[in-house]
Formats: structure tokens, sequence, C-alpha cells
């Protein structure tokens, strides 16, 4: 079992030659990994039950074990027995990420307590609990919609915090939005930062960050995406593998703004920033022109992540990734700030 340091002052020296190793839980995409990676830290291991997510993970960042799998199969001790193999016992660790967010969210007018992905967060808990006992972990952060704090799901998230702080973390929570960290998206998270109790470390606080405020500073200068046919392939599609839609065959396309009204054809404006950037397999915003969808590339802009990131899998897996992903600006600021809590 590893032994937990007692000062925070060791807890400096050390942190000052080598930052803890990322485990990343529901790691989808990786927008929240691409935080961590891009403040300096090393990604470890990521595990997601989607294939497509884990084959952009391995596609984006390589060198870090990435397993597609169902935690709840997995189980702590499966999770624990593949990240031993990836590390050695002893080493200091921090472990991220968000439980899909269907069951918690207040865009879901059927959700309920009972929704069997609100025993998600007690399985981040029982992960951590068991890494606890083979590695040093010095924080874990947790991300979720605002809607898990809400009453009906009270229970879910007390027993979340309460089991944080019994496993000895100081916990932080914070309401981000996406707009205050340079991504053209009106996208609020609830995120918990959790740092070990006995580092003594004062609350962790991402610092804001300028950048894109609209839609037409982050995707106004793209040429038209090409349009899905059964054989396109990426060496079809020139400016990026992404920037591809599928082809506007809904009468609505051809008139315009007039009819983009209601939740499935809600338009952009060139002048707004956007809303959260899709809300189901499919069902992604209206372009500002109106004459078609967003091309994936362009809602993967809207979401802040880099130009030299590619999504794998099919149109709805693309979409899954890009909607649940943590805006990488946004996890980036929330990652030097944990990197400056830890002494660097």
């Amino acid at each position: 079992m590893a032994t937990a340091r007692s000062s925070r002052g060791s807890s400096k020296r050390n942190a000052s030659g080598r930052l803890p190793k990322i485990v990343s839980l529901f790691s989808g995409a990786g927008g929240l990994d691409h935080g961590f990676k891009s403040v300096g830290f090393e990604l470890s291991a990521a595990f997601d039950i989607s294939s497509a997510a884990i084959e952009t993970h391995k596609r984006n960042f390589p060198g870090s074990a990435a397993i597609a799998g169902d935690l709840i199969e997995l189980g702590p001790k499966g999770v624990s027995s593949i990240v031993n193999e990836a590390l050695p016992r002893g080493s200091r660790i921090g472990i991220i990420g968000g439980p899909p967010c269907q069951g918690f969210s207040r865009a879901n007018t059927t959700a309920t307590a009972s929704d069997p992905r609100n025993q998600l967060p007690k399985l981040y808990i029982d992960i951590v609990r068991e890494l606890k006992r083979y590695f040093v972990v010095e924080f874990v952060v947790f991300e979720n919609v605002l809607g898990m704090r809400d009453k009906k799901h009270s229970a879910a998230y007390q027993n979340l915090l309460t089991g944080l702080r019994e496993l000895g973390f100081d916990i932080t929570e914070k309401e981000l939005c996406a707009l205050d960290f340079g991504v053209p998206q009106t996208r609020k998270r609830l995120v918990l930062s959790g740092m070990r109790s006995d580092l003594r470390i004062q609350s962790v606080r991402p610092r804001r960050r300028k950048g894109h405020l609209t839609v037409r500073d982050a995707i106004g200068a793209l040429p038209e995406p090409k349009f899905f046919s059964r054989n396109l392939t990426e060496r079809d599609i020139p400016h990026h593998p992404n920037h591809w839609t599928m082809n506007p065959v809904s009468p609505r396309f051809q008139k315009r703004s007039a009819a983009h009204i209601g939740r499935c054809f809600k338009q952009l404006s060139w002048h707004k920033p956007s809303p959260t950037i899709a809300f189901g397999h499919r069902e992604i915003y209206v372009h500002p022109s109106g004459k078609r969808r967003l091309s994936i590339f362009e809602a993967m802009l809207l979401q802040g992540f880099p130009k030299t990131f590619v999504l794998a899998g099919n149109l709805s897996e693309q979409v899954e990734q890009v909607s649940n992903a943590v805006p990488p600006p946004l996890a980036k600021s929330l990652a030097a700030a944990i990197k400056h809590s830890l002494g660097e």
C-alpha cells in the first residue's frame, strides 16, 4: 500500500520534480485530458465505454493506455489492475473524469433519482478508494451538469461530496461557464476539485481566459464542409477530417431561418456565442447561414478543441463525443490551477 506524505513542504519539493500522472475515467474524446496534458501533466490511462472515443483518444494522445470498456463491468479492481500495469506502485497520480450526465441533466425532463446512471458517481468514489491502495492520489477532478445539485438528486450529490471528503480530499465546488475561458459557448458545468487534505492547499480557482466570444470568431472563416456520402473518406475532406456534415434534406433548410425554430432546428447567430453545442446523436445545431447543420469540425471549434484534434467514429459517435466533452481551454485553466496548488 502506498504511504501518503504528511507535510505540504515535502509534497512541494517532490512536485517540483515531476507532476502526478493522470488517470482519466469516462474520458470520452479527451477534452479534460487535453487540458491537463497542455500544462505538462502526463496521461497514463484513460477509460471509456465508447470504442470510438477510445480510438479518438489513441489518435490524439499516443503513449497513454486507452481502454474501451464498461467501468461498471471492470469495477474498481479491474481499473486498478490496468493502472498497475501502466504505473509503478506508489506513483503520484491525479484522477479526473465526469460520468455520463443524462441522468442528472435538466434537459432530460424524465430524469429521476433512480436513473441507473446516477450510480456512477458512487463508482467513481469506489475506484478512487481502490487506487489509493496502490498509489498516492494527489487530487481528483469530477465534472458534471448543474442539475446534479438539484433537489431530486441531492442525496447522490451529497454522497459524492461526503465520499470524497472521507477519502481525504478538500473539495472546491465550482460552477464554470465555457464562455469565461475563451470558448464561444454558454455551457455551464459543475466541477469539483479535491486536493489531498494533508497538503493544506487553498481552494482551487481557475483563472479566466480571453478568447473567442462569438460563433463568427470561431468558425466564420472556414470553407464549406463536405456533405456525407456513402463512400466518403478522410482523403475526400481537404480542410479537416471532421469538416463534414449530413446533407440538408429537410425542406426547412430551403426556407432558411424562417423555419428554424424549436429544439431540433435551432439556428446559431454569428454575433452571439453558441449554446451547449449539441443535444443528441444527430441533433446538432443549424449553421448561422440557415442552409445546413454545423459540421463536426465547426462544433469542435465551438467547443474549443484545437484544429489539430481529430475525432474518430461515425456521425452519431462524433456528435456524442464533441457534445459530451469538457472544453479544452476550460480544462487547461483548471489544470493550471491544480498545478499551481501543487507548487509548480
